[in-house]
């Protein structure tokens, strides 16, 4: 018979670690660049979408199927029962959104530079056969489950295995275009949004009580009522005291506190509590989280610096190194036979066994799948695609934001624009304007905040058609060094417009002056100028050349 409250749970629970797409996109889409925001989410749309048609197809059976000790039994399509205190429909879509976080782990790490379709293909081989064999090794019956192996939630099972395979793509696709100098040292490429990653974790951080929490599939009883409570408590405390830890280590070693490490850290905490949230103490669960915060520091300036692995998110630290140490930390934590509780070593070791053959699965078999998918349909999208963007390449977007354009925060004038420069208001052409006026283009680069201003101002003197393109400027404040996950940033690129004109009607004088005035704070930043002179100019639609392409309206001789 089935029992309402532990189905409402782990239904509850699936909720809750669906959502966790949402925030796994937000973190790869936020540290990544925006070009590339479009194709971050499609990865992640996708991976879940096939995942879980394989998965119900193939993968559930293999993982779930049977008592073999290496592989479930076939059973395509989920036909047979499953029933417990829940029924089979509720455990299938439990475990569905389990397979789903393991496979989109790998987006962040190959990001930037990985063909669509190759990630599609890899999507459906882990989570039809690679993730459900191991898994089934873990919860399905399988070896490591009879040895006595202890990873409540997926430290190893889910995590991990994300985090070995994101290490084998990012290693065999290489790096991005210009991660490296010539002499190997890394280069800071810093994604386009801390706010959207900053969301991506609170979101993650939310979705993980029902990622461990649900997997006590029960609230039946006081002990099962307990036991989750602690969890809920367990897991809280790790991200906490990972992140607080990462913090302070930054702070020290880059000389400010880092944002995205930051953020990362707290993501190593939960996934390092993973394992053990239902057998350690909340002291326990605190001393991993520190623990996690600390490794998954020196773990990301590993892989970058030193293995020369380009990994955008971190996604190879976060989950693939803090999935073991976590699961591993159970061996000493664990109240019930943990080494610091008396235990012995026996669970340390069975939980190292299970964690060494886990890594040598996935490591042969996603090694061999992204070698095949490299030499058959290809791996990684051309240097031009790279360099463009796979938002335009792989999905015919100019923009993942459409109209909008990220501003930069505006400043208050240091003096008046009449003090720092003459301005011309209003002034009158020379003579009556005729065929013969010279014509010149105007370039205008500056910040995106001043365009609204920009535009209204030319736009009162008689400049109607003019051109905005965003752009990217380089500029960086001298004496300041500034660092990136560790990384020095070599000069710093910001949004800025550039907005293009021709004149000839209105004088090229009264376009500077009043462009000037215009886009005068007295800061740093404020943009330059740009006249050229121009030899012609043809309205296609008339065929008119020179002045008169240049006018909607009749000039008279």
């Amino acid at each position: 018979m089935f029992v309402s409250v532990d189905t409402l749970w782990v239904l509850l629970g699936s909720v809750l670690v669906f959502f966790m797409q949402a925030g796994f996109a937000m973190v790869e889409t936020g540290f990544t660049r925006a070009k590339n925001a479009g194709n971050i989410i499609m990865k992640n749309l996708m991976d879940f979408s096939l995942g879980s048609a394989v998965f119900w197809i193939l993968g559930f059976s293999l993982m779930f199927g049977g008592s073999n000790p290496f592989i479930g039994a076939l059973d395509l399509f989920v036909r047979g029962s499953y029933d417990s205190n829940i029924p089979t429909a509720a455990f299938l879509i439990f475990q569905t959104v389990f397979c789903a976080t393991a496979a989109t782990i790998v987006s962040g790490a190959m990001a930037e530079r990985t063909k669509f379709s190759s990630y599609c293909l890899y999507s459906i081989v882990i989570s039809a056969v690679i993730y459900p064999i191991s898994g089934h090794w873990i919860w399905g019956g399988g070896w490591l489950s009879t040895l006595g192996f202890h990873d409540f939630a997926g430290s190893t099972a889910v995590h991990m295995v994300g985090g070995v395979a994101a290490f084998w793509g990012a290693k065999i696709i290489g790096a991005r275009i210009d991660k490296y100098d010539e002499k190997g040292n890394a280069k800071a490429i810093p994604g386009h949004s801390l706010t959207l990653g900053a969301l991506g974790v609170f979101i993650l951080w939310f979705c993980w009580f029902g990622f461990n929490g649900g997997s006590s599939l029960s609230l039946t009883g006081d002990e099962a009522i307990v036991s989750t409570s602690t969890i809920m408590v367990t897991t809280n405390l790790a991200a906490a005291f990972a992140a607080t830890a990462t913090m302070v280590l930054t702070w020290v070693r880059y000389k400010k506190p880092d944002v995205s490490m930051t953020l990362n850290g707290a993501l190593a905490g939960l996934v390092g509590i993973t394992a053990g949230c239902d057998a350690v103490s909340p002291v326990g669960a605190a001393l991993i989280g520190i623990i996690s915060g600390i490794v998954v520091v020196f773990s990301v300036e590993f892989f970058e610096k030193v293995v020369h692995i380009d990994d955008p998110v971190g996604a190879i630290s976060v989950h693939g190194v803090c999935g073991a140490l976590g699961t591993i930390l159970t061996g000493l934590f664990a109240l019930d036979g943990g080494l610091f509780y008396g235990g012995g070593l026996a669970l340390l070791g069975i939980q190292s066994v299970g964690v060494l053959s886990v890594m040598l699965w996935v490591s042969l078999t996603m090694g061999l799948v992204f070698f095949l998918i490299k030499k058959t349909v290809g791996l990684r999208v051309s240097k031009e695609e790279e360099i463009a963007g796979l938002d335009l390449e792989e999905h015919g977007l100019a923009s993942s934001y459409a109209d909008f354009m990220p501003v930069v925060a505006g400043f208050k004038p240091t003096a008046s624009i009449d003090e720092a420069v003459p301005v011309v208001n209003k002034v009158p052409p020379a003579s009556t304007p005729s065929r013969d006026a010279e014509m010149y283009k105007v370039v205008i680069v500056s910040r995106q905040s001043k365009f609204n201003t920009l535009k209204e101002a030319l736009n009162d003197i008689g400049v109607m058609g003019m051109t905005l393109t965003q752009v990217m400027g380089c500029g960086m404040q001298k004496g300041q060094k500034e660092y990136y996950r560790g990384v020095p940033v070599s000069p710093t690129l910001l949004p800025k417009m550039q907005v293009e004109t021709v004149v000839s009607k209105v004088p090229v004088r009264t376009v500077i002056e009043t462009a000037k005035k215009a886009l005068y704070t007295g800061h740093v930043g404020d943009g330059k100028i740009f006249v050229y002179t121009v030899d012609n100019v043809v309205k296609v639609r008339t065929g008119e050349e020179g002045y008169d392409a240049l006018q909607d309206e009749v000039v008279p001789e």
